[in-house]
């Protein structure tokens, strides 16, 4: 039955998980995510003292899933020690006020709810609850849309919406809480309809309501230049909130074609390079560049909106190409092996003081920096993605067998639940219907199938030394 899949199919299935043994001590050499997470905790320590910020949330955001993709207790302590020095017992974030409402601060929420869920400990939870208690009452614009932050007046930025979306998504996921999910679709779906141009499918940086800010078109309050990390933003946000939207949900379809229709202006401002402007329209001109942080977000939102299956495969090439091109250009090691970024523009926005106006001048005076956070967390995800898209473990899986010297799952044929019987190791599962859809995933080892329909299914059972593949069947 397996071997009649077809490529597209096979990988579908099997890259919605990366082979741990592969992520072993000694791919350490050799993987890209690993070495640049080496110098994320390298540079950014836990401890240092950074304020709650949305660039250490990306940080933090990558190490979790680099320990979601190989299990290793130091990725996990990174995380939780980061945390640990900006949340108390009580709970309370220190250098957080709530009454800022910047959206900035939301990112770093998803490492609370990782932890909260990993732990049990109460105070992780406490401080997600805080940080969810802003989006109940931060300022939005008369048709719904969160303010960027409580100092830019109804404003939507694109940036916005990887700040808080996600987290909003997955606490509502988690905390059962199903009736946001209407509330998070609108925030992407309104400020497409505001911010996206007709004739290149780009999105503009960020949209004025009040059509007041100097920067903003009079007739439509859109920001006047199409900035590649704002959009990177978007993209990633986008693909990452689709882990949580109900499958039935009214708006996901919408979703999805926003994505769709992103995907094909993202793929069109490529450089024949592999790479993304500074300024995404106009190539080659005087004084743009290509940007690491804005390419590595595109090949995460391709690579990863491929692996889901929420838009077409031709979609990989183009990932792989631009990460390619993202390690020829940008990437270098150093006698420690470790991995360093360039090519980072530094922080970028609109209005405040001295007064950013959104001009093609001002966007492309914006420096440059190695080892940006952002650029190195979006690099980090990136990576993941190619290294866990690559069609060379299809050859590791044996579907016929029903059980390895190291997993037992029972019963088979399936009936009401599955059961792992497996070693005292932390494990993750990857179960797959059989078209290729992924439609469970987890550590815990019983999993109910009380309405899993008739048919084949493939588990995949995975710790830091060891994958097991198995082929299912419900009579």
């Amino acid at each position: 039955m397996f071997n009649k899949f077809n490529t597209t199919i096979q990988r579908l299935i099997l890259s919605s998980v990366l082979c741990l043994a592969a992520y072993s001590s000694s791919a350490q050499d050799t993987l890209w995510s690993l070495r640049m997470t080496e110098t994320a905790m390298s540079l950014w320590p836990a401890g240092t003292p950074f304020n709650w910020n949305y660039e250490q949330g990306l940080v933090m955001k990558a190490t979790e899933e680099v320990w979601n993709k190989t299990l290793n207790q130091k990725y996990f302590t990174y995380v939780q020690n980061k945390v640990n020095y900006f949340v108390g017992a009580t709970g309370k974030i220190n250098t957080y006020t709530l009454t800022d409402y910047t959206l900035d601060n939301i990112a770093s929420g998803m490492a609370l709810l990782f932890l909260h869920k990993n732990t049990a400990t109460t105070k992780y939870k406490t401080a997600a609850d805080n940080l969810r208690s802003q989006l109940s009452t931060q300022p939005r614009t008369s048709s719904g849309g969160f303010w960027h932050k409580n100092s830019y007046p109804n404003q939507m930025w694109l940036d916005g919406l990887y700040m808080a979306e996600p987290f909003y998504a997955k606490y509502s996921m988690l905390y059962n809480q199903p009736e946001n999910f209407d509330d998070i679709a609108h925030q992407f779906i309104l400020l497409e309809q505001h911010v996206r141009d007709s004739n290149t499918g780009l999105l503009y940086h960020a949209w004025d309501e009040s059509k007041q800010q100097l920067w903003a078109n009079p007739n439509t309050g859109c920001s006047p230049n199409f900035w590649g990390r704002a959009m990177g933003w978007y993209a990633m946000g986008l693909v990452d909130v689709l882990d949580y939207i109900p499958e039935n949900h009214a708006k996901r379809d919408s979703l999805l074609q926003i994505l769709d229709r992103l995907s094909v202006a993202i793929v069109d401002a490529q450089d024949p390079s592999g790479l993304w402007w500074q300024v995404l329209d106009k190539p080659n001109n005087q004084g743009n560049y290509v940007e690491a942080s804005a390419s590595c977000m595109f090949v995460y939102a391709l690579a990863k909106g491929v692996r889901k299956g929420y838009i077409n495969t031709s979609y990989w090439q183009n990932a792989s190409v631009g990460y390619k091109a993202i390690l020829k250009t940008f990437v270098t090691s150093d006698a420690q092996n470790k991995a360093h970024l360039s090519g980072t523009c530094t922080a970028t926005g609109l209005g405040g003081t001295p007064y950013r106006d959104g001009s093609y001048n001002y966007y492309i005076s914006v420096p440059q920096a190695q080892d940006d956070a952002r650029g190195v967390g979006a690099f980090i995800l990136a990576a993941l993605e190619i290294e866990q898209g690559e069609p060379s473990i299809l050859s590791e899986v044996n579907t016929d067998n029903t059980q390895s010297p190291k997993y037992l799952i029972s019963p088979n044929p399936i009936q009401d639940q599955i059961l792992i019987q497996a070693p005292a190791l932390p494990f993750v599962y990857y179960l797959w219907d059989g078209q290729g859809k992924l439609i469970s995933s987890g550590t815990e080892s019983k999993i109910s199938t009380q309405d899993f329909p008739k048919g084949i299914y493939f588990m995949e059972v995975v710790d830091q030394n060891h994958k097991s593949t198995f082929k299912l069947i419900k009579e």
